[in-house]
């Protein structure tokens, strides 16, 4: 590493893939954010694997040394994951001692073919030494790069229609007929492999990688190596035991309805209350598990090697994964947008895959699934983008009767905040936009990161108890409390006063912070209002009225 930072002080100046900053003690989160996005994009744009952000050196390249620690450094990689678009962080922080002197080389990875990084929502680029937005030109160089390197179009020159299912050939005939209906007499006129070209399965009559996925018989999965058309069924218990499981290979086209079968689709009973919600509904919605199964399909890094994962799990949730980045910028952006995505991983496949009806093109799949387990009160659906895969988690069962409750009784709520609160109940981080958006329709109340529902929401759904265990009473509550303990019993000592607040404090602090409240609560006491004074020690106080008062 000493011989890295040598040859990035040798250069005349920063270029788009290298910066220095001073940060003796410390250097701004956000600015470095924006930063980890900038080089991510520009290592992608310069065909680097990485770009270097050294810390400890000024812009004229003369050393000078961090004092940053471990526990910054941990800092800086969870904000980096929780906060980029995909989550990605540090390749390496790689500490060196130069001339005496600590200095810190954050190595970031270049953005992943075809998706340009983001930082809070925007994508950075780099002018030279300049940071700045990514110009719209970069952006399109970095989205061309998926249809330039389309894994799902490629011809296999050995392969020929004897190596592809005549059931699944049949099974493609019947779905491309009913996306297109109009043509149901021309097409049983077409031989095999004519229906291949129409359907954009086969090219010229060549075999694609997409028609071997798709429709290939199980022995001739090795054509399309080091890639696997595998999809594993994984039962587990509620200890997360593994229980059962099966592995399924192309044609996947049959064998799609073959994992949804072995899915348990249990029936799930309500707990009556009122005409609140139905009796009885399917813990799973058949069109969620078809459209993250095929998504799964359309959207997999076949590149990487692996398989795509299906895990039921007993307690009622099944987790849908599959290998690759997200190429849009967030779910939430999916959400809003509520149209096509420019660029897909796999636009061939895609292409297929809509044409026999296995999926559409019309950007509403992943909102419907929203707007299916909103309607039944169920916990939305739960993507995590992180380490270079998509996995999305669905619930078939109500979570937290409360938080159901809320959603019932507030139809008026669009998809957007119940997801904001959806994101609020499983204690998810909330960032400043999104606060911002809450608060404004005053939804939630409280301090970053301490948030919790709104009086308005707990008067609308009978959470007012709740609320105000979760908001907590004024600080001259606690304080007349602290005042009315001394006054009959003379003193108190930290044990009395920690035992008379610790438990009715808010509920959404964590130990720590309620000890820190209650230390700021006296600390104000003693030299704000002076109502109280200490004739103890520091170590063992003992608190008493203000002799001055």
């Amino acid at each position: 590493m000493i011989e890295v930072l040598n040859n990035l002080l040798s250069l005349t100046t920063e270029n788009e893939v290298v910066e220095f900053k001073e940060a003796k003690n410390q250097f701004d989160k956000n600015k470095l954010g924006q930063y980890f996005s900038a080089l991510s994009n520009e290592a992608n744009l310069k065909g680097k694997p990485n770009a270097w952000m050294v810390l400890g050196v000024r812009n004229d390249k003369s050393v000078v040394g961090t004092s940053i620690n471990d526990h910054q450094i941990n800092e800086y990689k969870a904000e980096m994951a929780n906060h980029t678009s995909p989550k990605l962080s540090f390749i390496d922080v790689h500490s060196v001692k130069y001339k005496g002197l600590d200095v810190l080389l954050f190595e970031i990875p270049a953005a992943p073919q075809g998706t340009a990084v983001s930082w809070k929502g925007h994508r950075y680029g780099r002018d030279g030494e300049s940071l700045g937005g990514l110009n719209d030109y970069e952006l399109k160089q970095i989205q061309s790069q998926i249809e330039k390197a389309d894994w799902s179009v490629q011809i296999i020159e050995h392969a020929t229609l004897d190596d592809l299912s005549t059931e699944a050939i049949t099974m493609a005939r019947k779905q491309f007929t009913e996306k297109n209906p109009k043509l149901k007499e021309e097409i049983h006129t077409w031989d095999n492999a004519t229906f291949l070209n129409k359907a954009k399965v086969c090219i010229n009559g060549k075999i694609t990688n997409t028609a071997i996925l798709l429709l290939g018989k199980p022995e001739s999965e090795h054509f399309i190596s080091p890639a696997t058309a595998k999809i594993s069924w994984i039962l587990k218990d509620r200890d997360n035991i593994e229980k059962d499981y099966e592995h399924f290979t192309c044609p996947l086209l049959l064998e799609v309805e073959n994992v949804k079968a072995k899915i348990r689709n249990l029936k799930y009973r309500y707990i009556k209350d009122g005409t609140l919600f139905p009796d009885e509904v399917d813990q799973y919605d058949p069109y969620i598990v078809r459209e993250a199964l095929n998504n799964c399909i359309a959207h997999q890094d076949y590149t990487l090697g692996g398989k795509i994962n299906v895990v039921e799990h007993e307690d009622g949730r099944l987790t849908f994964a599959n290998s690759g980045t997200f190429i849009p910028e967030s779910i939430e952006k999916v959400i809003e947008t509520d149209a096509p995505e420019t660029n897909y991983r796999n636009p061939f496949l895609a292409n297929a895959m809509v044409n026999l009806n296995m999926i559409d093109t019309i950007g509403s799949g992943i909102k419907k699934m929203f707007v299916i387990q909103k309607n039944k009160y169920f916990p939305l659906p739960d993507y995590d983008t992180s380490n270079h895969k998509v996995q999305v988690n669905i619930i078939g069962k109500v979570l937290d009767i409360n938080y159901a409750r809320k959603i019932a009784q507030m139809p008026d709520l669009s998809l957007e905040e119940i997801m904001l609160l959806d994101k609020l109940a499983k204690q998810k981080v909330l960032t400043d936009s999104e606060i911002s958006s809450l608060k404004s329709k005053k939804l939630i109340e409280g301090r970053k990161p301490n948030f919790h529902i709104s009086s308005s929401v707990a008067t609308a759904t009978g959470q007012k108890a709740d609320y105000i265990k979760q908001r907590g009473f004024k600080d001259t509550h606690y304080k007349q409390m602290i005042l009315d303990f001394i006054t009959e019993y003379g003193s108190a000592s930290k044990n009395d006063i920690d035992k008379l607040l610790l438990d009715i404090l808010p509920k959404i602090l964590d130990e720590k912070q309620k000890a820190n409240k209650v230390r700021n609560i006296v600390y104000a006491m003693s030299r704000k209002d002076k109502t109280i004074e200490n004739e103890g020690t520091i170590r063992y106080p003992k608190w008493i009225k203000s002799l001055s008062n």
